[in-house]
Formats: C-alpha cells, structure tokens, sequence
C-alpha cells in the first residue's frame, strides 16, 4: 500500500462526522482503540474535534475521555460549548470529573458546573478541593453503603440495579451509621450466600480504610502490604467519602514517576506533547536552558582563572569534559537511588547523613577504579604518568563529590518543600563540573613542572 493510499484514521473520523454517522463513528473508534482515536484527534483542528465530540453520544464521549490524560480530555472538552461538556463530563466517573475538571481554567470550569445538576455539581467541587497525589484525589465516589439494620435483600436489590447501570465498575459494599460513618464493609460472597431476611450487621466485616488525606507512597506502601483491590477512603471523623482503588492508585503513580522523568529532563510542568501551543512548550523549555546557560557559565569560570595551567598543558583540555562527564554519570546514579527510596518510603528527608555514609562508600571504590582507568588510558595516549596522576586524582575525588550530592541533595531538597526531580538535576551538574574543573587544574598546576618536561 502506497503512502497516497494508506489508510488514515483522523480522516475517516471527520468523514463519519461530517456526514453524522454517529453509529459508525462510535464503532470506527471502539474499533481503532483509545491510543490510536486519541493520536488521531491530535492531528485535527479544534473544530473537527469539536464537531466528531458533539456527534459521539455523551456516553461515548466520556468512555473516551476517560481513557485519556485528564489535562488533554481537559483541552478537548474545553473547546465545546458549555452545555455539550457539561453533558459528557456528568457520564464520567467522579474521580475523572475532578482531575479533568481541576485541569481547566476557572471560568471554563465554572460555567461547566453550572450546566450539571446541582448534586454533581456539589459532588465534583467537592473531589476538587483535594490534591490529585491524595488519597481524596484518587477516590471515587460511586459504591454501595448501607445502614446496618438493612437486610440483605435490601443490599442485593441494591447490588442488581449496580450491575444493571454499572456493568463494567466492580461494586464495593459497606455498611454505614445514620451519620456517615464506616462500620465495616460486605464481601459480595458472603451476600449472595446468605439468607435475604438476614440483617446486615449479622455479615459485617471490618472494612480497611485510608485517610482521605493519604499520600501516594503512604498508599503504594499499604496496597503493597494487603492485596485488596480497593479501600475505604473516609475523613478525620471516620465519615465514608469514597473508595480508592488499586488501578487508580497504579495509574496515579506512573504519571508521576512520568512527570519526575520530564521534569529531570528539563520539562518544567513535566508534561508536554506537541500538539500543545508552540509558545507554551518554548517557555517551558527556555525556563529550563536560560537557567543552565547561567550555570554552565559560573562552572566554566573557574577555568579563567587557571588559563596559564591550560595554556601550558592543552592535553587538559580533552580530559576536563571526561572528568566532569562522568562525575555527572556517577552523581546521577546516586540521585536516581535517593529519588527511588524516597518515593518508597526506604528513606526520610532527614536521613542525609546516613545516605551520605553509603554513598561515600560506594564513591570511594569506584572513584578508585574510574581515576585508575582514565589514568592509564592518560599514559597510553601521552606517555606522561604525572597527566595520568593528575586526571586520575581528579576524577577519583569528583566522583566522590559527586555520589554525595547526588545521594543527599534531594533529601535535602525534599525537606525545603522544594520538587527533587526539577532541582537535583541543576545543582548537580554546576557542582560536578566546577570540582570537576577546579581539580583538573588545580592538581596539574601543582605538577606543572613534570607536566611541561616530559
């Protein structure tokens, strides 16, 4: 097949839209999945969007939506006029109306609001509040609860008219005061076996139950230790708000080990795809590059003030980026671990000085092994042991600098309040490359007079 005639998929959505096929539409994007439904929808204009969105049942538009990332379901439906959102984002799950909802701006998301019934309204104003790395940003507010004097008949009417309006959601059944508050939970077995004129609170179970205010390694760390494939989310006075479940959770996590990835790398926001406006993903970016330029000309003085030394030995010159490159190599490492224990739990942001000890260690025998290798390859090229010595020496003790800061820095940074994954990356470099720099040359001046013999 020839690329004139290759099948296109953004093509064939606008044509069912066009010609308002919305059966065919629907059928066309179940068929090609989300991933793909959703590269093709990056390549059309905000109006064929609009238009294949307003064709597509509200039904279909969420199921879509909510395959998505929140911030990019939060630019398609921006684009549609209030009431065609508001009827799309009532048919999705609450905790997918929040996320998309707090990814907005204010005014759009207001005037969505007011075009949704007041109940979920209230409902997703409620879930936004709380942060999307919480336990209350994950939850989701759909589950069964009843009053521990309902019989079990009661639950399983209950548990039918789910499964009729909620085919493709597991329930999670629990048993609450006329306050609100979680008494313990049902296993769906147990109810199905027992006799339907049986109380509930002859079944009752503890229920395991998180703070609403739990963070995601807080979460990861309990999931980790009792496979439940949800919880209870409930607030400081025991009041049943939610549930959070494990794909939730499992989701959550991996965007944000996404985001700390980008972020490392120089994304500030960490997210950018390249159908966002060209000016955001340009600032985004020189935020990061103006800032290195700065850093990468306080690293490189340090080289004016040894120019007699460099002058005097050029052979330098090749081994300064060397040093310097891989004492950043080996500090990355060491950020890499930290950042992983950290998002664990293994470490605390007070525990610097015990990180600091283990990296030491390991910094010592591989400086020791790097400064021997460089040294060698320093003799072989030039035939001169003192530039071995020299280049050795310096990236035996680089490497040491550079594992410390790379193991402490963002512990340190994580007790400042301040993000590791946009921080460490930055520091660590200035700081490598001007040891790195300073011992190159420092150590060569002061052999200077064998360097410039022999």
């Amino acid at each position: 097949m020839t690329d004139s005639t290759r099948f296109e998929p953004w093509i064939q959505l606008k044509y069912y839209a066009e010609a308002g096929e919305q059966q065919e539409l629907e059928a066309f994007l179940e068929a090609i999945g989300p991933s793909e439904a959703f590269r093709a929808l990056l390549r059309l204009s905000p109006d064929e969007r609009e238009l294949i969105l307003t064709t597509l049942s509200p039904t279909e538009a969420a199921d879509f939506m909510e395959e998505i990332p929140p911030e990019h379901a939060a630019d398609f439906i921006e684009q549609l006029p209030a009431s065609n959102a508001a009827s799309i984002i009532s048919e999705m799950e609450s905790a997918e109306q929040a996320d998309v909802l707090a990814d907005m701006e204010n005014q759009e998301a207001e005037a969505i609001l007011a075009e949704m019934t007041p109940e979920s309204a209230a409902e997703a104003r409620e879930l936004i509040r709380y942060s999307d790395d919480l336990a209350g940003g994950l939850m989701v507010t759909e589950y069964l609860a009843f009053p521990e004097t309902a019989l079990v008949s009661d639950a399983l009417s209950g548990l039918s008219e789910w499964v009729e309006n909620r085919p493709e959601q597991d329930a999670h059944v629990y048993v609450v005061s006329p306050a609100g508050t979680l008494i313990g939970g049902i296993d769906l077995q147990s109810l199905v076996l027992s006799r339907r004129s049986l109380p509930l609170s002859k079944i009752i179970k503890p229920a395991r139950f998180v703070s609403v205010n739990f963070g995601l390694d807080e979460l990861d760390s309990m999931f980790e230790c009792h496979q439940l494939p949800a919880v209870a989310v409930v607030d400081d006075h025991q009041k049943l708000l939610g549930i959070l479940r494990r794909e939730d959770l499992t989701r959550a996590l991996q965007e944000r080990a996404d985001a700390d990835h980008l972020k490392s790398q120089g994304i500030v926001g960490g997210d950018e795809i390249r159908s966002m406006p060209l000016l955001t993903r340009t600032r985004r970016r020189l935020s990061w590059l103006s800032l290195n330029i700065v850093l990468n000309i306080i690293a490189a003085s340090v080289i004016a003030l040894y120019e007699e030394t460099l002058s005097a030995v050029i052979a330098l010159a090749v081994f300064l980026p060397i040093v310097s490159d891989m004492s950043g190599c080996s500090g990355n490492q060491a950020v890499a671990v930290s950042m992983r224990e950290l998002s664990l739990g293994i470490v605390k942001p007070y525990e610097a000085a015990r990180v600091w000890l283990q990296e030491v260690k390991v910094g010592l025998i591989n400086g020791l092994v790097l400064g021997c290798l460089i040294a060698i390859a320093a003799l072989i090229w030039k035939g001169n042991p003192y530039l071995g010595i020299v280049v050795g020496i310096a990236l035996m003790c680089n490497t040491l600098v550079a594992v410390s800061l790379g193991g402490t820095i963002p512990l340190l940074l994580k007790r400042l309040k301040v993000d590791p994954a946009v921080a460490s990356g930055p520091i660590l470099t200035t700081v490598t490359d001007m040891c790195g720099f300073f011992l190159v040359l420092s150590v060569a001046t002061i052999f200077l007079p064998q360097l410039t013999t022999m």
